[in-house]
């Protein structure tokens, strides 16, 4: 099995081989045929000047001897193609001999194509727009290339490898350079995610990347470690809160029973209705998990009905009074008239979220305190606030205010309750698709806000 970075690098090579070789073969054509078509230009414009040449000697002289054109014979042999003059009957007049050309090839700078085969081509010579004889051009292959052609062609093939050769070199350091890039932070999540499937929710990923898709991803798999460590954290202390709940009141329980049973204390009507206390308390601790494991489990039915949540408010908050008198709490109304607070919910369900949601203000709120319930619309969302000035939330307990069994500081574990009524409320109200939000300052307050959507 291959790293990512090996297999990203072959991947790179292979890719610029690929384009190397075909750009080679391209170029390399392309040079090649244009240099050949190059030197049958060349090749041609000769025919023709040797052409005109004996035209012009023709209309001289008048007619042909064994002098006429005589001089070419020389530059033929420089330019190693052989010429061969004929009157119009095709008898020649004088010839060069192509073993000659050929001895002259083989011990000069010359070189020969198609395996030095020997080929002719006849031309007309015409003058006043008569045949008057013809000239053969031969010569060995269609192409005869010198010395410096053949250095030039060489050149040409050489730099089409070195440069090839050269690129791929350069994009081979690029590959590795940019497969690096790529898997050094896959590798290191790959080796987070080993981690986390192993337990260790503490790891974290420290290397950046300056890819936006590979940034993202380390990014996600830090806040899923962060949310798994935390998700851990909670499950343990679930564990130990539930025990702690459920501990408490049975130990009060056993050790009153026994005492009662050894004759230590009396068996007396107040001790068996404190007794009867703990029991209830003890019942609705589970009737609360059991609560919210329906909630949790999506089995809950809802009975849906038309709810005037101004009413309801106004109906739940005459329960409160009286407890509120009892502390001297002032409870406040700022209800906007003129407007519809219709929603469609379950009464009993949003019923019960006001009834915890004022039952905390109640129990956090010191003496001589004050609530207020204000209701109003804004952006066709129905709003509830209620507002107290209570000892409030420490800011690090406001992330974890709405997890099971999550109970704050000391000054809040003093007062009873098992840390489950806003795990409900929530629960209760994202079933309605509403939304709940809660801001608080130790010592100053807390402020719980509830968006009612009517639309839905």
């Amino acid at each position: 099995m291959q790293s990512i970075s090996r297999r990203l690098s072959i991947l790179f090579v292979l890719c610029a081989v690929a384009a190397i070789l075909l750009v080679t073969i391209f170029v390399n054509f392309t040079v090649s045929h244009k240099f050949n078509q190059y030197m049958l230009d060349i090749q041609n414009k000769r025919y023709e000047r040797i052409v005109t040449y004996f035209e012009e000697a023709y209309k001289r002289e008048g007619k042909w001897t064994k002098n006429t054109g005589i001089e070419l014979m020389h530059e033929a042999y420089m330019g190693n193609y052989c010429l061969t003059l004929m009157d119009r009957n095709k008898q020649p007049v004088w010839g060069m001999d192509p073993e000659e050309l050929l001895n002259q090839i083989h011990i000069g700078e010359m070189s020969v194509q198609d395996n030095g085969v020997y080929t002719t081509k006849s031309f007309e010579i015409i003058v006043d727009g008569k045949v008057v004889g013809f000239v053969d051009i031969g010569q060995y292959s269609s192409v005869l290339l010198s010395e410096e052609d053949l250095t030039f062609k060489s050149a040409i093939n050489k730099s089409i490898v070195a440069s090839g050769v050269l690129t791929l070199i350069i994009i081979g350091s690029f590959s590795l350079f940019f497969s690096k890039q790529f898997s050094t932070p896959i590798r290191e999540v790959a080796k987070m995610s080993v981690s986390l499937s192993h337990g260790n929710f503490n790891a974290k990923s420290n290397i950046n990347s300056n890819i936006e898709e590979l940034e993202d991803l380390r990014k996600s798999i830090n806040i899923l470690a962060e949310k798994l460590n935390y998700q851990d954290t909670l499950r343990k202390r679930l564990v130990s809160d539930i025990t702690h709940e459920i501990r408490t009141p049975l130990n009060v329980l056993q050790n009153n029973l026994e005492a009662m049973i050894d004759g230590v204390f009396p068996v007396t009507k107040e001790g068996l209705h404190y007794l009867n206390e703990e029991v209830i308390r003890f019942g609705k601790l589970i009737n609360d998990l059991n609560l919210l494991k329906e909630f949790e489990s999506e089995s809950i039915k809802l009975n849906y009905e038309t709810i005037y949540v101004d009413d309801l408010i106004t109906e739940i908050s005459r329960d409160f009074f009286m407890a509120a008198e009892n502390k001297n709490i002032n409870i406040e109304f700022m209800i906007l008239s003129d407007e519809n607070y219709q929603i469609i919910g379950d009464k009993d369900k949003i019923k019960q979220v006001f009834i915890n949601l004022l039952s905390n203000s109640l129990k956090f709120t010191n003496n001589n305190g004050k609530i207020l319930i204000k209701l109003y619309k804004e952006n066709k969302n129905i709003i509830v606030e209620l507002i107290d000035n209570g000892i409030g939330i420490k800011q690090e307990d406001l992330p974890f205010i709405f997890e099971r069994l999550y109970r704050g500081d000391k000054s809040r574990n003093q007062i009873e309750g098992a840390g489950l009524g806003l795990t409900i409320v929530k629960n209760i109200l994202e079933l309605h698709n509403a939304m709940i939000k809660i801001d608080s300052e130790e010592g100053v307050g807390t402020t719980v806000r509830i968006y009612f959507d009517p639309t839905h």
